[in-house]
């Protein structure tokens, strides 16, 4: 047996999140038929963590277990022969097998796209979300620069979620504007944290987005941080969101991307 650890990127449009589940095609499910496609076992690929239905990965972290005895760098050609279009193996490595993704992964990094016009752009609209008007950028790193730190995000946990502890600590929380024609602007909320709960970024860039359109206040954001669910911001839509990239205690593998 052998363990290879695996970059992967996928559009999360179309399926039902990442773990495998009786009603609705996920991403788990599509890579663990690809392995078995290309070797014959039924191994499972286990993801640094869960992105929910509709969320994209620019950079998911996995592992798997193999018998076959395959190059490391081979299996990703090996698997992306087998996938849809909206899947693929970035890069893939062999580790030794006391390597554990899950238990190693020490920070994730998420970003929230948001448009800025005054009517919808077809072309923007698969992976962000429109806001109709002009962005008040400063306003939003006002409300960005609260939030950031260590604190108890239970208020924007979605209800029923059965974690331990819902204190979770955000290494920086940034707002940047992407160069993009005149007429709109693509802003995005970057979330740089030890982990995130259950709906919790999607519900930082509604409540980031509220409290730069006036509808709260600076003692507002304070009091979701005191628990208040009511002084909140909408949740986003999942298509704005995407899972950046993973960070480990130790290197593990490069994620894919030069930037």
């Amino acid at each position: 047996m052998k363990r290879y650890i695996l970059t992967v990127s996928y559009d999360g449009t179309d399926y039902c999140g990442w773990q495998v589940q009786p009603n609705g095609k996920t991403v788990q499910e599509v890579l663990n038929d690809a392995v078995f496609k290309a070797f014959g076992e039924r191994a499972v690929v286990k993801a640094s963590g869960r992105t929910d239905a509709g969320v994209h990965a620019r950079a998911q972290v996995c592992q798997v277990d193999l018998n076959a005895d395959i190059a490391g760098e081979k299996l990703a050609d090996a698997l992306n022969a087998r996938l849809p279009d909206d899947i693929s193996v970035l890069n893939s490595t062999a580790v030794p097998d006391t390597v554990d993704i899950q238990s190693i992964a020490k920070a994730k990094t998420y970003r929230y796209y948001l448009y800025f016009c005054q009517r919808k752009k077809p072309l923007l609209e698969r992976y962000s979300t429109w806001i109709k008007g002009e962005p008040d950028i400063e306003k939003m790193r006002e409300a960005a620069e609260i939030l950031c730190g260590e604190h108890d995000f239970k208020a924007y946990c979605a209800s029923g979620s059965q974690v331990k502890t819902t204190v979770r600590k955000i290494f920086s929380l940034k707002v940047e504007e992407q160069p993009v024609p005149p007429d709109c602007k693509v802003v995005y909320i970057e979330a740089y944290g030890n982990g995130f709960l259950y709906n919790m970024v999607r519900t930082i860039a509604g409540t980031i987005l509220w409290y730069s359109q006036g509808k709260l206040t600076k003692e507002d954001l304070y009091e979701t941080l005191k628990g208040n669910r009511n002084k909140v911001g909408k949740t986003m839509p999942a298509k704005g969101l995407v899972l950046y990239s993973v960070g480990y205690g130790a290197k593990v593998e490069y994620d894919g991307y030069d930037d």
